[in-house]
C-alpha cells in the first residue's frame, strides 16, 4: 500500500455498497459528550462580547473604554475602539491557533479521546483563572488557557464525529459539534442577560460558568470509547473491529473494517504527514482546509457573535435592549443549525452552502444601506429602524446558521484521507483561529473607520466564497470517509491534479522495475 500509484488513493477499492449498520443509542451517546467541545467555543464567543459591554468588568481591566463609554456625543461607531480590549477576546483564538498544531501530533499518535481530554483540562483551567481575576494579566492568562483548550477541541472533536459517524448521517452528527457551538453562544448570551443585573460582580460569573461544559467533555472524555479508525491507526486492529462492530450494531461490518484497515497501512508509511499534504495528490483537501475556515470567517459572523451587545450599543439600543438582541441571535442560530441538521444529509453540503451565501449577502447589503442613510456619528437609529436591522441580522445568522457555520467544519473534517486528516484538521483549525483572531483584534477599529462599509466588506468576501463553492466543492454527501478521494478524480477541475499526480506516480513505479 505505501508505493507508487496504489498509495496516491489510499482505499483502493469501492466497498461503500456493502457497508452495513444503523444508527445506534451508542453512537449517538458519544457524539453528545465529544461535542461538549463545541459548546466551550461557543460559550466563549457569546460571553466576551456581553462581557465586555459591562460597566464593571470595563472600569476594573479597562478604564480608559469605561471612560470614552460615558461620552454621549462620542463618535458611536468609535466609543469601543481599543486594542487592549480587543486583545482580551482575541488573544483567546491566538492561543488556540498554536495549541492546535500541538494538538495534531497527539490526536494522531494517541488518539481523538486524548486531545478531547487535554482540551477540557485547559478549558476549566481558563475558566478559574478568568472568574477570580484581580489583574490584567490574570485575566489574559486565564484566557490563553482557554485558548488551549479550544486549539485542542476543535482539532479532536470534528474528526471525532465524523470517524464515529455511519457515512448516511455523517453530516447530520458531525454538525452536532456546531450545535453544541450554537447552544454555548445562547446560553452565554442568556448568562449575560441575567449577569448583567448582579452588581458588581455579575461578570465574574459570567466567565467562570465556563467550568461547566469543560467539566463535561472532560469527565465525559473519560469514558468515551476511541474511534475504531484511529485505534487501527494506532496497530490496534482487534480492539479497532471490536468498537466498529459495537457503534454499528451488527458484526457484518468487514467492508467499512477494510477501507480502514487500508487506509491504516498507507497513513502508518507516511511519516511526516505535514510534509505529505502539500503534495500534488493531495492539493483539493490542503485548499479546501485553508479556504473553507477562511471564508466561515469572513462571513462576518463572528463579529455579530462576539460584539452584539457592543454593536447594538453603538447602534443606539440601551444595555438590557442590546444583550436582549444579542440572545434573540443566539435562539435563531440554533434553530437554524437544527434545520440544518435535518436537510444536510437530504440535501447536500453544496446546496446549502450556495443559498446560505445569497441569503447572507442579501441581508448584509440591506443593513449597510440602512446604517448608511439613517445612522451617523452623531444620531442614533430611530426604533422602526433599529428593529429591521435586528430582523435582517437574524435572518444572516440563520442563513449562517444553516450553512457555513456547520458546514464550514463538516467538510474539511470529511475529505481528508486517514494519513492527512489529523494534520488536515489542524491546518482547519489554525486558519479558522488565525482569521479569528485578526477579525476579533481589528474589528472595533474596522468598525471605527469603515462604519457601515464594514458589512458591504464583508458581503463581498460572500459573494466570493459562494461562486468558490459552486465551482470547485464537489458533493460529499453519503460518500464513505474513507472512499472520500474519489471524489477529487471525478471533479471537472480537480481530476487534472489528481489523476496526473497518480500517472506521475505510476510512471516512476516502472521505471524502478
Amino acid at each position: 500500500m505505501a508505493g507508487g500509484g496504489v498509495a496516491s488513493i489510499g482505499v483502493t477499492k469501492e466497498r461503500a455498497e456493502n457497508y452495513k449498520g444503523k444508527l445506534t443509542l451508542y453512537v449517538i451517546l458519544a457524539c453528545i459528550i465529544a461535542a461538549f467541545g463545541g459548546s466551550l467555543f461557543g460559550y466563549d464567543i457569546g460571553i466576551s462580547g456581553g462581557v465586555t459591554s459591562m460597566d464593571e468588568f470595563l472600569r476594573k481591566f479597562f478604564h480608559s473604554v469605561y471612560l470614552k463609554k460615558q461620552h454621549v456625543h462620542e463618535n458611536n461607531y468609535c466609543k469601543y475602539n481599543n486594542q487592549v480590549l480587543a486583545a482580551f477576546t482575541s488573544s483567546l483564538y491566538l492561543a488556540g491557533l498554536v495549541a492546535s498544531l500541538v494538538a495534531s501530533p497527539i490526536t494522531r499518535n494517541h488518539g481523538r479521546r486524548a486531545s478531547i481530554i487535554c482540551g477540557g483540562i485547559s478549558f476549566f483551567v481558563g475558566a478559574i483563572l478568568n472568574a477570580f481575576a484581580v489583574n490584567l494579566g490574570m485575566l489574559l492568562f486565564g484566557r490563553i488557557m482557554l485558548g488551549v483548550g479550544i486549539g485542542f477541541g476543535n482539532q479532536a472533536v470534528p474528526l471525532y464525529l465524523s470517524e464515529m459517524a455511519p457515512a448516511h448521517l455523517r453530516g447530520c452528527l458531525n454538525m452536532m459539534f456546531q450545535l453544541a457551538t450554537t447552544l454555548g453562544i445562547f446560553t452565554a448570551n442568556m448568562v449575560n442577560y441575567g449577569t448583567s443585573k448582579l452588581h458588581p460582580w455579575g461578570w465574574r460569573l459570567s466567565l467562570g460558568l465556563a467550568a461547566v461544559p469543560a467539566f463535561v467533555m472532560t469527565v465525559g472524555g473519560l469514558f468515551l470509547p476511541e474511534t475504531p479508525n484511529s485505534l487501527i491507526e494506532q496497530g490496534n486492529k482487534i480492539e479497532g473491529r471490536r468498537v466498529l462492530e459495537k457503534i454499528r450494531g451488527t458484526e457484518n461490518v468487514d467492508a467499512e473494517f477494510e477501507d480502514m484497515v487500508d487506509a491504516s497501512e498507507l497513513a502508518q508509511s507516511i511519516k511526516h504527514p505535514f510534509r505529505n499534504i502539500l503534495k500534488r495528490r493531495n492539493r483539493p483537501q490542503l485548499i479546501m482546509a485553508i479556504l473553507m475556515p477562511t471564508f466561515q470567517i469572513l462571513t462576518g459572523i463572528n463579529i455579530i457573535l462576539f460584539y452584539a451587545p457592543v454593536l447594538f450599543q453603538s447602534m443606539g439600543f440601551k444595555r438590557t435592549a442590546s444583550l436582549y438582541s444579542s440572545a434573540l441571535t443566539g435562539a435563531v442560530l440554533v434553530s437554524s443549525t437544527v434545520v440544518s441538521m435535518a436537510i444536510v444529509d437530504r440535501w447536500g453540503r453544496r446546496i446549502l452552502l450556495i443559498t446560505g451565501g445569497i441569503q447572507m449577502i442579501t441581508c448584509q447589503v440591506v443593513v449597510a444601506i440602512i446604517l448608511g442613510l439613517k445612522f451617523g456619528s452623531d444620531k442614533e437609529l430611530t426604533r422602526g429602524y433599529s428593529i429591521i436591522v435586528v430582523v435582517f441580522i437574524c435572518l444572516f445568522v440563520a442563513a449562517f446558521g444553516y450553512s457555513w457555520g456547520p458546514l464550514g467544519w463538516t467538510v474539511p473534517s470529511e475529505i481528508f484521507p486517514l494519513e492527512t486528516r489529523s494534520a488536515g484538521q489542524s491546518i482547519t483549525v489554525t486558519v479558522n483561529l488565525f482569521f479569528t483572531f485578526a477579525i476579533a483584534q481589528s474589528f472595533l477599529s474596522l468598525l471605527c473607520v469603515m462604519r457601515f462599509g464594514i458589512f458591504l466588506f464583508f458581503s463581498g468576501w460572500i459573494t466570493v466564497m459562494t461562486i468558490f463553492i459552486y465551482l470547485f466543492l464537489p458533493e460529499t454527501k453519503g460518500v464513505p470517509i474513507e472512499e472520500m478521494t474519489r471524489l477529487w478524480e471525478k471533479h471537472w477541475f480537480w481530476k487534472k491534479i489528481v489523476l496526473e499526480d497518480q500517472q506521475a506516480n505510476n510512471t516512476n513505479v516502472l521505471n524502478h522495475a
